[in-house]
């Protein structure tokens, strides 16, 4: 049995070294409890990643209690919360004591430009992933792209994609 004080390692080692957003996360969390650690299988995890998503506030807290849960209940939920919230705290909090002595300091400015480009590769990757666990194939590759650039470059509201593919899945389901 997966010991707590693990869960909270590995979520830790995730939030600290991980720069981006929360979706970047999702792909090295996979990769560390389904290849790693053998701790949950590829559906296991994509079912905890859905129920993360349907979940209010941030996803990546939601997917580190749910995956604690499953492995050691109570301890593991916060385990997995504590694991998954305290590297970022620690980082803003380290951030917001030394901002204003580096705010204009070109190498940070410089180090931030050069991060964005792989925080975006870092999200698409798993995205193309995440199609290929879900077995996703044809129209549903370009749907989202699709949908993506209506919100982008045509500001279309994601509130109307949505409630657009929701009605497209009810029709779609109702067909079967």
């Amino acid at each position: 049995m997966v010991s707590a004080f693990r869960i909270f390692i590995e979520f830790f080692k995730i939030g600290f070294f991980t720069v981006g957003s929360g979706f970047v996360m999702i792909p090295i969390i996979q990769d560390t409890v389904v290849n790693r650690r053998k701790w949950l299988t590829d559906e296991e995890f994509m079912d905890a990643l859905s129920v993360a998503q349907s979940a209010p506030g941030p996803n990546i807290v939601s997917l580190g209690i749910l995956i604690g849960w499953r492995l050691r209940r109570i301890q593991g939920f916060i385990a997995g919360a504590l694991g998954t919230i305290l590297p970022s705290f620690l980082i803003i909090l380290v951030i917001a004591m030394m901002a204003n002595n580096v705010r204009d300091n070109p190498y940070v400015i410089a180090a931030f430009k050069g991060v964005k480009p792989a925080v975006i590769s870092l999200i698409l990757i798993p995205l193309i992933g995440l199609c290929k666990s879900a077995k996703i194939k044809g129209w549903a590759y370009i749907i989202p792209l699709l949908v993506c650039g209506g919100v982008v470059f045509c500001g279309i509201s994601p509130i109307y994609a949505i409630l657009l593919a929701i009605l497209f899945g009810a029709i779609r389901g109702i067909r079967k």
